[in-house]
């Protein structure tokens, strides 16, 4: 950084608040923006719905310096892991950077970096940064249907919400429900909703693979999928020696190890018996995401408190003032429905950011341009944290954080812009045809988390013991392992002359006519 050195981070998600910690180390004078009235992004009590849990154990769902609590039980609820955000936001001293319940609704580049608007409780107000990092989320912009009849089905008493929005459950005991998708949080949300509810359908497009969290009673997935010899078993773009084995001579130990796994999840949860044995093999699995699945999913589908309809989607809502709110799906059938709770993904953009810069940052696809998830290399003193969206998110989080710190102290050596680009299109262009176009935008880097972290650490110039690196083949990874990360080089921040934000209060009255000037 040459214009100051005052950073502005929207977002106090896992990848705000480690991006946070390490830059405030690095003697960057920080603060945070956030929506929502706690920490913790999709963890925070606006975001969480009934059944949270987190996907992995507490084991590898932690940073590397500051472990989960001995009496945490190993998978957290929601509102746990929101406790242990809020701690770790405590312990390194975050607070004090927090605006909370503070909405960045745009930022505009200046020559000297960033001029913020922002609206918290008081009003709109101005402010600014040198370096702006977006840690909005990718999971924090809901994608919602745009249903026929909605009007109709609201008339007749019927709710329609996302899933981010649905947090009581006491508000569907004893009534219809219909929740659509099939992922994680549409099987959570069932799952717990079929405990109170008269009836709960699920509607799903299409059926996808899911990873139950102990295989045979002996097989964990975090061992499947937290290893470098199970990240192997999915072709990568710059492959290793062993992804090289496992897809030429070697290929049939990779078809049988899928094949074995694939009848071990479907005997497990009975998936010929229920009719939800999904197309394909059991490799898509891992297109965007890896979706884990929900515990006691498929036994309340086997006992009747589920319903799923598969392959199909809802074509229209409906209802009236002699009829019963309800859904017809696209096979013609029609189920009643007080509620619908729609688990359908979220957009992937960032709203508060001029046309302009939003055409600068992503192509024609809307994919994300970013080297390494973090660097745009057309918007000057901006970066990304949590675009590289993992199983390991918070060990993903806090090593991109280490590469940002290094990126602004000038310690970080990038190839030439021209270069940068060509990589950039050649991994977009590979993700498009390894997902068939389900890669969340450029945003998501599962199954290749530990890959995502050795490409930073390479560029950080930073290894791994070696016994550590043989370790990861076939245990689990561990978080402690990086913690030498923060002490290899020291972050100094360059010494610059402070400049005090500028802040100054808005006309409350016809907010567009009066947003930054561009």
């Amino acid at each position: 950084m040459t214009s100051g050195n005052r950073v502005g981070i929207v977002g106090a998600g896992i990848a705000g608040l480690a991006c946070a910690k390490v830059l405030k180390q690095a003697g960057f004078p920080v603060e945070i923006f956030d929506r929502a009235p706690d920490v913790g992004g999709v963890w925070s009590v606006t975001r969480r719905y009934p059944g949270l849990r987190t996907q992995n154990s507490k084991d590898t769902y932690h940073f590397s310096d500051f472990p989960m609590p001995a009496d945490y039980p190993r998978v957290l609820d929601g509102h746990q892991m929101q406790a242990y955000l809020a701690a770790y936001a405590e312990r390194f001293g975050l607070i004090e950077h927090l605006r909370l319940e503070t909405e960045v609704v745009a930022a505009d580049p200046v020559d000297s970096g960033w001029l913020l608007e922002i609206r918290d409780k008081s009003g709109i107000h101005r402010t600014s940064c040198d370096h702006l990092v977006i840690a909005n989320g990718v999971f924090s912009d809901p994608a919602m249907p745009d249903y026929h009849g909605a009007d109709m089905f609201s008339a007749a008493g019927g709710r329609l919400c996302h899933a981010s929005e649905f947090h009581d459950l006491e508000a569907v005991r004893g009534k219809s429900v219909v929740v659509v998708g099939y992922g994680k949080s549409a099987c959570d949300i069932a799952t717990a909703v079929s405990e109170v509810a008269a009836s709960t359908s699920v509607v799903a497009r299409r059926l996808f693979w899911k990873m139950p969290r102990t295989l045979a009673k002996v097989i964990d997935y975090e061992r499947l999928m937290l290893t470098r010899f199970g990240e192997a078993h999915f072709h990568y773009l710059r492959p290793g020696w062993m992804d090289r084995f496992l897809t030429g001579s070697g290929e049939s130990v990779r078809i049988s190890n899928f094949d074995l796994i694939q009848e071990l999840a479907t005997k497990q949860m009975r998936l010929r018996e229920l009719g939800l044995v999904p197309s394909g093999r059991f490799e898509e699995i891992a297109e965007s995401t890896i979706s884990l699945a929900t515990e006691g999913f498929s036994e309340q589908v086997a006992n009747g408190r589920i319903v799923v309809h598969r392959d199909t989607t809802i074509a229209e809502l409906g209802g009236g003032p002699k009829a019963a709110p309800a859904v017809r799906l696209s096979t013609g059938e029609v189920l009643r429905a007080d509620v619908v709770i729609c688990a359908t993904g979220f957009h992937q953009r960032v709203p508060f950011l001029t046309p302009y810069v939003q055409r600068r940052l992503t192509d024609e696809r809307g994919n994300f341009r970013l080297h390494r998830q973090i660097l745009p290399l057309d918007v000057p003193n901006l970066t990304f944290a949590g675009y590289n969206s993992s199983v390991i998110s918070t060990l993903n989080a806090e090593v991109a954080a280490h590469w940002t710190a290094a990126l602004l102290t000038g310690r970080l050596a990038l190839p030439p812009a021209e270069q940068l680009n060509e990589q950039i299109d050649t991994r977009l262009s590979w993700m498009e045809e390894r997902t068939h176009g389900h890669h969340a935008h450029g945003t998501a880097i599962t199954p290749f988390s530990i890959q995502n972290i050795d490409e930073m650490l390479a560029d950080l110039q930073f290894r791994l013991p070696l016994r550590t690196r043989l370790a990861q083949w076939f245990r689990r990874v561990k978080p402690e392992s990086y913690r030498g990360l923060a002490r290899s080089k020291p972050e100094t921040a360059p010494v610059v002359p402070h400049r005090a934000p500028i802040e100054a209060e808005l006309l409350p009255l016809d907010e567009e006519s009066d947003r930054v000037s561009r």
